[in-house]
């Protein structure tokens, strides 16, 4: 028998929040890098138009806006240090300026939050930082890249995390 009652609202987890927030961060360095807007005008116009608000017909997920601050604002101030630690991760011939501006900005964000936020365990970083690389190119080289470097980065910046005594019976 249908019903003309609404659905209920579906809760959003604040994991999903943050997963949002990685998102719109990628977005915000790359209209940054791209556009040569400032921080202070890519936060603002993120958090006023687009987090959780409908723009252009699409409607952009709510999101944690202290967590995406923190990311993009992390990334800026931090990006001279960042850069060499993702440098390293990379294939000996392979360097930073030759990657798309979109996969630059997902590993600053990924390596950022292996630096910064250590509240955040490292494998969840770069299987969240792999999910938004599929969500701008979908499957393929873009996200076994991402894969690679912030596994690489964890490892050097995080080693702690990938001990037998981290995760027993878990291959480091």
């Amino acid at each position: 028998m249908p019903s003309d009652k609404a659905p209920a609202p579906r809760e959003v987890k604040p994991a999903n929040q943050r997963g949002a927030a990685r998102l719109a961060a990628v977005q915000a360095l790359y209209q940054m890098d791209v556009g040569g807007a400032s921080l202070t005008e890519v936060v603002a116009e993120f958090e006023n138009f687009r987090l959780g608000k409908e723009l252009d017909g699409d409607q952009y997920r709510d999101a944690d806006a202290a967590f995406f601050r923190d990311i993009i604002a992390g990334v800026v101030r931090e990006q001279r240090n960042l850069d060499p630690a993702i440098h390293v991760s990379l294939v000996s011939d392979w360097p930073l300026t030759r990657i798309d501006v979109t996969l630059r900005a997902i590993l600053r964000c990924g390596t950022y939050e292996l630096v910064g936020r250590k509240d955040v365990p490292a494998r969840v970083i770069i299987t969240e930082y792999v999910d938004v690389a599929r969500a701008f190119f979908g499957p393929g080289d873009e996200q076994r890249m991402v894969n690679g470097v912030l596994d690489t980065a964890a490892r050097r910046l995080r080693p702690d995390e990938f001990t037998e005594a981290a995760h027993p019976g878990k291959r480091a």
